[in-house]
């Protein structure tokens, strides 16, 4: 019998998807790629596959997860299954130098970047990049993980040579201008199939970790806790929310293959969007949708219903 073919490599992040695959009557499996056996020299079951592997998995102790993922992604393509964020996904979610050079090439603005890799290139980044103030982040992060903030060089020069420096899991680290806000916010757009389900904006007065699961309340200091006053809550569904980027993120989405994504903006002073992340691992906020009555997870798993009743239908045809 097909089923859907959850690939991934954190529980916790998964549990929330296959409540509501359960609550659809959807039949699933969980594909745990942590370690394992690929054998190309058979088929891939019939079904839907689709892949929630992020590039935050070496923080899990799941360093190679990602590369056993993309074996078994080639196997799957290459046998034409049905699969949900396949290669080309996560070819973007593994690097943000990829994603940025996506991104521009749809028209989408991202801040300016240099990518390094050693300490003196670091520097050398920082010096080209000639801008008031400058972060530094991860090639391959998630989570905001390896984010910080720099006013001047030396402080850069401190950092590097400090034992709080994180040497990136590529090697690559990014050194990209900051976009100063107008208000301590990002904007984060949902969507699935493709297709826009919401805008989340997100207080980032505390700090850069953003990650909107609900089980990144247990080690990630700056995520949402549950049951948090309104005035204290980080995330906020936008009612309404209508933008023109949408549509050059749609069809970015389309032209890269990636069907599920989670998609971040900032505006600067003068209100222009620049865009730094796409997570195609994405998550959402239980609190935040339960005051919107929105809810992504239960959207994902009515999507992957369809595209398992669809596959079903092609196959008794």
């Amino acid at each position: 019998m097909s089923k859907v073919y959850v690939i991934h490599e954190n529980s916790e992040w998964t549990e929330h998807l296959t409540k509501r695959l359960e609550e659809l009557e959807v039949p699933y499996e969980e594909w745990f790629l942590d370690q394992g056996v690929v054998d190309l020299t058979e088929e891939p079951p019939e079904g839907v596959f689709y892949s929630r592997i992020s590039a935050s998995s070496h923080t899990r102790d799941h360093r190679y997860a990602p590369e056993l993922t993309e074996a078994v992604l080639a196997w799957l393509e290459r046998h034409g299954r049905t699969v949900i964020n396949g290669s080309s996904a996560l070819h973007l979610e593994l690097s943000k130098v990829n994603q940025y050079m996506a991104l521009n090439k749809a028209g989408v603005r991202t801040p300016k970047t240099l990518a390094a890799v050693g300490k003196q290139q670091i520097v050398e980044a920082a010096e080209k990049l000639n801008v008031s103030s400058f972060i530094t982040k991860h090639n391959r992060a998630g989570k905001g993980l390896g984010v910080q903030l720099f006013h001047t060089i030396e402080g850069l020069k401190d950092y590097l040579e400090g034992p709080e420096f994180e040497e990136p899991v590529d090697g690559i680290t990014l050194v990209q201008e900051y976009i100063k806000a107008p208000e301590p916010y990002i904007t984060r757009c949902e969507f699935i199939d493709g297709k826009f389900v919401y805008a989340v904006q997100v207080d980032t007065s505390e700090g850069f970790e953003l990650c909107p699961a609900d089980a990144c309340t247990i080690d990630d200091l700056f995520c949402p806790v549950g049951e948090q006053p309104e005035e204290q809550s980080k995330f906020r569904i936008l009612e309404n929310f209508d933008q023109p980027i949408i549509e050059k993120y749609e069809q970015f989405l389309a032209d890269n293959g990636i069907q599920i994504a989670g998609i971040e903006f900032i505006y600067d002073q003068n209100g222009e969007i620049f865009t730094y992340d796409v997570n195609t691992n994405t998550n959402y906020n239980s609190d935040a949708e339960a005051k919107a009555d929105k809810y992504g997870m239960l959207e994902m798993a009515r999507f992957l219903k369809r595209e398992l009743e669809t596959l079903k239908n092609t196959v008794s045809i």
